[in-house]
Order: structure tokens, then C-alpha cells, then sequence
């Protein structure tokens, strides 16, 4: 083998277009390209697309280059903006993105965050995924209320809160992830979907700021021994409503109206949400405006018809909460394409867990056939995003790229077959096995399963 290079590889961006990448890599086109076959059955898939055909202007201009003194260094520039601030017209294609016939309208439809394009751990509020069920209410904080009862006997002093009420107590402000139950559902038959943003992109972290709802329920004087359950409800059209267990609540719930350093977004539950960190988002109820304390869960729609699990043998799991670790290459993923062969590339990604921190993140090149550990990014925390990264040269044959990730109780995350093997393939809630990308001869990245 030659020396490895060390110059660092080009990677052309994924296509930003759903609509024109609608095949994958099935198993017998990577058998037979990883037998030296010269291309793939999803050939039609394709690769990334430059920047200019993303209609930005090519950074080419021979005038702006060194030693060159650039045209915008030479004039004056735009005044100080007033109002609120905007990302540079050359980010124009890293917005959230709607995938096709997912839902039947848009009031309950989702938009998914552009994982491929992220840095660090927190996600920009303005490319956090989206999940409405009824489309999003435009409330009136100053009209907003948050009622607090329960069942006889569950709460001494049942009271009703206005958003001024609530920002008068102690707020604090914590990083966790929201991770929808149904991201990567797509994937439970087969490789469905060609980029990160459509297979995880139900994804996003944040830095929230409110209430501990323990304060809160204190406040109200609820019985906290004998209420093992509590009610949350949104203001929305569908009155979204979730059961939450006491001791999620008593140990780290929030009711926030801050998200990274500002007000909630509307689509974001503006003024009021739930968080409940490490649980499938459809808990962390949006617009909330009701709580009530119960001894027995309540079994609402959205716990019964919806967010239960079908099992192998026909029973139904009902109730899972928690979203169990899970991790996934962000770049090289899907869509993209390595340029240059012998080149030096950084494979990097994301891991959460909602039962606490990652302790460790494997990744490999060759299937799951060999492993090495990955460097975790600070700050590494509870329920929150973990940046991972391995340097990786790439010699130009076929790869397979996977990351497998182990969070602080020694949950490690299952191959595809495995988790198939105890949930079977009629779920679409709390698929979180090893996602494989396939680097092809031609440095073409693809959605696969192997």
C-alpha cells in the first residue's frame, strides 16, 4: 500500500433535493460491488451537487483569490441589521426539509433538521425538527394559561398560572436532546431514504431554560406519593395530550419558554412546552396549557391507537418511553461524495441516549467487521447530543461506514438484525440500530444494509 496522504480529502455536500435521489443500495448490489462490480444497482441514486447547482455562486472568481485583494475588501460594507439577524445568503440550502407522502397534510405533517450540515451538539432553532399534529397555534402569551389539578384528594391547592407567574420563579437552563419515537421508522423494512436529514433527522438539541415542574407541582401541594401519573395537554387543535410517570417529573421535567438563549419558536411550543428529557418527543408536549395528577395512566389516544409498538407476536407494547441509545455518521453520509482517493477524511457524528451520558462510540470502515474508538467532542452530557469524531484514509476501495455507540449503563446499540430480531419489522416507534453508509468505488456515499 502507498504512504498515506496527508492532505485532507474533499467531500462534496448531499443533494438537497428529496425528490431527485429516490433509490437506495439494496444487499446484493453492495455484494457485488464490494466484489469489484464497477457500480451499484442504485446507480441512479447519484451523488452530491456543487455548490453552484444549489444556486450559489461559485467561489471562482480568479479576481478574488490570493495574492489577490478581494472585491469585498475593498468597499464598504452593509450597515449593522437591525431586527433579527439572518444566516449568510451562501447557507440559503441548509434549511429543514419536508419528505414527500410522509403524512397525508401539512398541519400533521414534520420537517427534518440537515444533521449533515451541523456542528458541535445544538442544534440552530431555526433548523430544529418540526412535529405538529394539528398545525401550530398562534397564542397570545398574555392571554396563555397553565392549569395545575388533579384527581380528589391529588393536589391541595390547584392553581392556574399566567406566563408572568411562571418566569417569576428560579428558571435553570439545561442541554438535553428531542428525539421524535418515529425517527428513522423508515428504515424498519429496508434502506428507504438516501440522506441523514430523512432517516434521523427527527432530531435536535438545545439549550431550554423554565421551571423545574417539581417546583411547581411543590407549589400546588401535590401528593407526590400517592399521584403516580400526570396528564400533560397542549392548547393545540388536537389537544395533544401525553401521560407522564411521577418520577420522570419529580426528577428532571421542565416547563420551559426558552430555548437557546430566546423565547420558544412557535413551532417549538411557544410560549409554554414540556420537556422530558430522554423520552420520545411526542411526550414533551408542546403550547402546554393543562396538567392533571392521576394514581393510574390515562391512555389517551396518542398512547393507545398511537406511539405502541407491534410486536412479532401480535401483542402491542404500550407506554415506551424512553428512546434508547443511538448513534449515527453524519459526514460522510448519504448523498455525499468523497473526491479525492488516498486522502485523509474526518468521520464524524452523533450519539444520545435517553437513559444518561455516552461513554464510549465505536466506529468502523469495513461492515462491523473490525472497530476502533472514537473521540468524543466536550462537553459529554446526560440526555444530550455527543459529537464523535475518527480520522480515516480513505484508499479508494469500497467501505462500509458504521458507528456503534455504548451510553453510561452499558446499552449498546444493536445491529439492524438484532433489533429485528426481538421487535420484528411491523414497529414504526423506537428504531435505533447501527445505520450503515456505503463509500463506493467512485467515492459515492449510499443508504444501505448489510
Amino acid at each position: 500500500m502507498d504512504q498515506p496522504s496527508q492532505t485532507p480529502g474533499r467531500l462534496i455536500p448531499a443533494p438537497e433535493n428529496f425528490l431527485t435521489v429516490p433509490k437506495v443500495a439494496r444487499r446484493d448490489a453492495i455484494k457485488k460491488l464490494l466484489a469489484g462490480a464497477a457500480g451499484v444497482a442504485a446507480a441512479g441514486m447519484g451523488g452530491g451537487v456543487l455548490a453552484q447547482d444549489k444556486g450559489i455562486p461559485p467561489a471562482s472568481n480568479p479576481k478574488n483569490l490570493p495574492p489577490n485583494v478581494p472585491e469585498w475588501s475593498k468597499a464598504l460594507g452593509k450597515p449593522v441589521k437591525v431586527g433579527y439577524g439572518e444566516p449568510s445568503r451562501y447557507e440559503a440550502y441548509n434549511i429543514r426539509r419536508q419528505s414527500p407522502g410522509l403524512t397525508p397534510t401539512d398541519t400533521s405533517s414534520v420537517v427534518f433538521t440537515p444533521l449533515q450540515n451541523s456542528f458541535g451538539i445544538i442544534t440552530a432553532n431555526g433548523l430544529f425538527f418540526e412535529r405538529d399534529h394539528n398545525g401550530r397555534p398562534d397564542i397570545n402569551p398574555y392571554d396563555h394559561r397553565l392549569i395545575i389539578h388533579g384527581f380528589p384528594g391529588l393536589v391541595k391547592n390547584p392553581k392556574i398560572y399566567t406566563m408572568e407567574d411562571i418566569m417569576r420563579f428560579p428558571s435553570v437552563s439545561r442541554i438535553h436532546f428531542i428525539e421524535c419515537g418515529a425517527n428513522s421508522a423508515m428504515e424498519w423494512a429496508n434502506p428507504a431514504v438516501p440522506t441523514v436529514q430523512y432517516t434521523h433527522g427527527m432530531l435536535s438539541c438545545a439549550e431550554w431554560t423554565g421551571v423545574p415542574l417539581a417546583v411547581l407541582l411543590e407549589d400546588v401541594g401535590a401528593d407526590v406519593k400517592r399521584a403516580k401519573y400526570l396528564l400533560a395537554e397542549g392548547a393545540d387543535g388536537a389537544a395533544m395530550t401525553r401521560t407522564i410517570p411521577m418520577d420522570f417529573a419529580l426528577r428532571d421535567v421542565l416547563v420551559v419558554y426558552g430555548q437557546n438563549g430566546e423565547m420558544l419558536r412557535p413551532e417549538q411550543g411557544y410560549p409554554l412546552r414540556l420537556l422530558v428529557p430522554g423520552v420520545q418527543g411526542v411526550s414533551n408536549v408542546k403550547w402546554l396549557r393543562r396538567i392533571k395528577l392521576s394514581e393510574v395512566p390515562f391512555n389517551t389516544r396518542e398512547e393507545t391507537l398511537q406511539y405502541s409498538d407491534m410486536m412479532p407476536d401480535g401483542t402491542t407494547r404500550q407506554y415506551t418511553w424512553i428512546q434508547e441509545a443511538k448513534s449515527v455518521i453524519t459526514s460522510p453520509s448519504g448523498g455525499q461524495q468523497l473526491l479525492d482517493k488516498g486522502g485523509y477524511y474526518q468521520i464524524t457524528g452523533l450519539a444520545w441516549s435517553g437513559r444518561g451520558k455516552i461513554k464510549r462510540v465505536d466506529v468502523s470502515t469495513d461492515g462491523g467487521k473490525n472497530w476502533k474508538t472514537a473521540q468524543l467532542q466536550e462537553p459529554v452530557l446526560s440526555k444530550a447530543l455527543t459529537r464523535f469524531r475518527l480520522d480515516w484514509w480513505w484508499d479508494g476501495s469500497p467501505a462500509l461506514l458504521q458507528s456503534r455507540c455504548i451510553d453510561e449503563t452499558g446499552f449498546v446499540q444493536p445491529t439492524v438484525q438484532q433489533l429485528r430480531a426481538v421487535r420484528g419489522t411491523n414497529s414504526v416507534y423506537h428504531f435505533n440500530a447501527i445505520q450503515t453508509w456505503l463509500v463506493d468505488e467512485q467515492g459515492k456515499v449510499h443508504n444501505v444494509e448489510v
